[in-house]
């Protein structure tokens, strides 16, 4: 695989995987403006990191097997060119697929909560973009709408 054929990988990954939304709890979809939600309020317990892996999609893989099937036909003559034509896209879009995937790959924090009504729940989600800080003892909503769950101070 050439360079050009390299790096017009690379930017097609990031290019999509910039298009990928945040799931902190400051980030709201258009989906979610201006529709009722409802929250209770609790008090951290405990925050464990952890790590939300990236986008699984089969856009990293088809940009790199495009690419890949592009650079492995300029190889060779005949059928050695189509021979590395389809080794060249199958090796890129095993790189396109883990490019993608380190890409989107995102710290997060998981919530134990105590609910005002004694019960407990674990939220996980991404770091917030404001660098919102949480600690054990802090009192924060967890706010509910259509499925989606965040906590916020």
């Amino acid at each position: 695989m050439n360079i050009p054929s390299i790096l017009l990988l690379v930017a097609s990954v990031l290019l999509l995987g910039a298009c990928a939304s945040s799931k902190s709890g400051d980030v709201y979809t258009r989906d979610q403006v201006r529709q009722a939600q409802t929250f209770r309020v609790g008090v951290i317990e405990q925050l464990n990191a952890v790590r939300i892996e990236g986008t699984d999609t089969q856009i990293g893989t088809a940009a790199g097997a495009v690419v890949g099937g592009i650079a492995g036909s300029s190889t060779g003559d005949g059928k050695g060119s189509d021979v590395m034509r389809v080794l060249g896209a199958v090796v890129g879009g095993m790189a396109g697929a883990a490019v993608e995937e380190g890409y989107t790959r995102e710290d997060g924090i998981e919530f134990s909560i105590r609910l005002e009504d004694g019960s407990h729940i674990s939220v996980v989600q991404e770091k917030s973009i404001n660098d919102e800080t949480f600690k054990v003892g802090d009192k924060v909503r967890v706010i509910e709408s259509g499925g989606v769950v965040r906590v916020t101070h």
